[in-house]
């Protein structure tokens, strides 16, 4: 890959860890499953997806745990092994993607939500956007 003009940098909490994307996001979404929100801590994760290709990390190593997903092989979590940071998720189901946690990067302002998955795992205290798709699992695209 040649030198890119990054359109999306970030990292994590202590710095050890940091990236680029020189695409404009594929898509923007919450997801509500119960794995999201284990590893986010919250009621769901916030995503901002870019193409695989496009995302290159320029600091650090990242640290991976897998879990198994409904839609086949596993979603390959990226975070800091220092500051345990969440950074990435690498699902097997759509291999051409990258879902970067929003929150990691250097400019979440940005972030301009497109859709709610997994709402039939959304917590029942939780508020949803009523103005954006809702699918009850996977967007019916997949």
């Amino acid at each position: 890959m040649t030198d890119i003009n990054p359109q999306l940098t970030g990292g994590c909490a202590c710095g050890k860890i940091r990236y680029e994307s020189a695409a404009a996001p594929v898509t923007m979404l919450n997801c509500h499953c119960r794995d999201c929100q284990h590893s986010s801590g919250g009621p769901f994760s916030t995503y901002t997806v870019v193409p695989k290709e496009t995302f290159k990390l320029t600091q650090g190593e990242l640290s991976f745990y897998a879990t198994e997903s409904e839609a086949g092989g596993k979603n390959h979590r990226g975070f800091c092994s220092d500051c345990g940071s969440p950074i990435l998720s690498k699902p097997d189901s759509a291999p051409g993607i990258v879902a970067i946690f929003t929150s990691s990067l250097d400019d979440p302002s940005g972030f301009n939500q497109q859709m709610e998955v997994w709402v039939s795992d959304a917590q029942p205290w939780d508020r949803l956007n009523p103005a954006v798709p809702k699918f009850e699992k996977y967007p019916t695209s997949q």
